[in-house]
């Protein structure tokens, strides 16, 4: 009896520790049934991209003459030029401000807390178009360690005049949508830039190759307007699809 007692005890114990250890049995899912499938993806923004074409003949750049400013003249081995047109080698128009001009929802859109450079290098504003939101950061550097001073002239925002003499760094900011204020120097009137405000992120500016991409957009209809300091402004209607690209072309002519 006292032997049969034993085992029994034995075997209990055994079956005791596999059935602290899990006795190999799979874990229950999380749900208690069938594992949960992950979440569906979040459509991406639509997007409309294209190209600024350029047919014709474009004015000649003009020299500009920094001989007053020696600093900024070494930077320029070939020469300084004007940057009133510059018409890229595969037929496309550089410095063209796009942007969504009609169809955006009537919605706050939130303004980067990231600030948007402006150059003062060589004596010349880099770049020479830019866009930014009202409310953000504008940047303005001083480079060349000269004196400089940054008038923007604008119709609905407030102007300004600041002197900056020597490296340095300088904050303001657009609070009201303005396409578009020009900038000189009234130290060099040569210099001469372009800034677009807008109340919302979709804008971009044509590069060397002429293209242009406006991401992150609801999906809609809308009217995309293109600007250029000499040529003017053109519009194009276009749709996009939730996630989807569209892609548009302007064409401006030179004479």
């Amino acid at each position: 009896m006292l032997r049969r007692a034993s085992e029994l005890l034995i075997v209990l114990g055994v079956a005791l520790a596999l059935a602290a250890c899990g006795g190999g049995a799979e874990p229950p899912s999380p749900s208690g049934g069938e594992a949960e499938s992950p979440p569906a993806a979040t459509p991406a923004g639509a997007t409309i991209s294209g190209v600024i074409k350029f047919t014709g003949t474009a004015p000649e750049a003009e020299p500009i003459l920094m001989d007053a400013e020696p600093i900024c003249a070494d930077k320029y081995p070939e020469g300084a030029f004007t940057e009133l047109v510059i018409a890229n080698s595969n037929g496309t128009l550089q410095n063209v401000f796009v942007y969504v001009k009609e169809g955006l929802p009537d919605q706050e859109w939130p303004v980067p807390s990231e600030g948007v450079l402006l150059d003062q290098n060589g004596c010349r504003y880099h770049p020479h178009v830019l866009g930014i939101q009202a409310g953000q950061t504008l940047i303005i550097r001083n480079s060349d360690g000269i004196l400089h001073n940054i008038h923007p002239m604008p119709v609905n925002n407030r102007p300004f005049n600041l002197g900056q003499p020597v490296v340095m760094d300088s904050e303001k900011s657009f609070p009201t949508p303005e396409v578009m204020i020009p900038v000189e120097c009234d130290v060099h009137d040569w210099m001469l830039g372009y800034i677009g405000v807008l109340n919302h992120p979709f804008f971009a500016v044509s590069g060397s190759d002429g293209s242009f991409s406006i991401s992150g957009l609801p999906a809609g209809d809308y009217v995309v307007e293109a600007w250029h300091e000499l040529y003017g402004t053109q519009t194009i209607s276009v749709s996009v699809a939730e996630g989807g690209t569209e892609q548009i072309e302007f064409t401006y002519t030179g004479s």
